[in-house]
């Protein structure tokens, strides 16, 4: 099953400083569909304005993960840690059994990112938060981890505390790739940049899709496309 979440369609709010659209049920917008899929909890399209971002604030028991598309996101919180990341790389902060944290915009531009939520297998923990680069070469043609609760994936991508992946992968427009997942598993793919069909049906430029039941995909680029994908439990 693959079920087109059109962009248009998601819910949203407008602050001024941010623009957000909700993949799933999120603050005021509160859809009884879209509670989340499998183990992801939220997924937010966030624009932010310059010199500005989210205050300080409380979080515990989910894995947080940051993917920037445009500018960088600099962030803050209470385990001492500062950082800036910049487009096309990730940030994950394990919330553990609680942190307080703040994002800001201190570009001169826009920001945009995707904003992922993931429950974690089990609640406590240290807090940890950590970003890494992930040059875009590295995943042309392919899915490359990102971000991921399992040990072989320690070497390249971010770790979680989640049965879990998040991944990545470039396309060129007419350039095809596979990806095959357990059929059991919950999928949410997002093209943040192109048009893209997945095993037949089209996602345009930050549509989402939900996959479920699918032994295989098979994800052909219209235009060049930048794709995140998460694989949950």
């Amino acid at each position: 099953m693959i079920d087109r979440r059109p962009f248009a369609a998601l819910g949203g709010a407008d602050h001024g400083w941010l623009k957000a659209r909700h993949h799933f049920s999120f603050a005021n917008y509160y859809d009884p569909r879209k509670m989340g899929w499998g183990a992801l909890r939220v997924w937010n399209d966030d624009e932010i304005q310059p010199q500005s971002g989210f205050p300080p604030h409380p979080h515990a028991d989910m894995e947080i993960i940051t993917y920037v598309r445009e500018g960088a996101i600099t962030h803050k919180d209470s385990l001492g840690n500062t950082g800036r990341t910049g487009a096309g790389d990730v940030q994950v902060m394990s919330a553990g059994s609680g942190v307080r944290h703040a994002e800001y915009n201190l570009e001169a531009d826009k920001t945009t990112l995707f904003q992922i939520w993931i429950e974690p297998a089990a609640r406590g923990g240290q807090p940890y938060w950590g970003a890494k680069p992930f040059p875009k070469d590295d995943r042309s043609g392919r899915f490359t981890p990102l971000a991921s609760g399992y040990a072989e994936d320690k070497d390249v991508a971010l770790p979680i505390r989640a049965e879990a992946r998040v991944l990545g992968a470039t396309l060129k427009a007419g350039e095809a790739t596979e990806y095959a997942p357990d059929p059991a598993r919950h999928l949410y793919l997002v093209s943040a940049k192109g048009s893209v069909e997945v095993n037949g049906v089209r996602l345009d430029p930050r549509d989402g899709a939900a996959v479920t039941g699918e032994s295989a995909l098979s994800i052909t680029a219209i235009d060049d496309a930048e794709l995140v994908l998460v694989d949950a439990a």
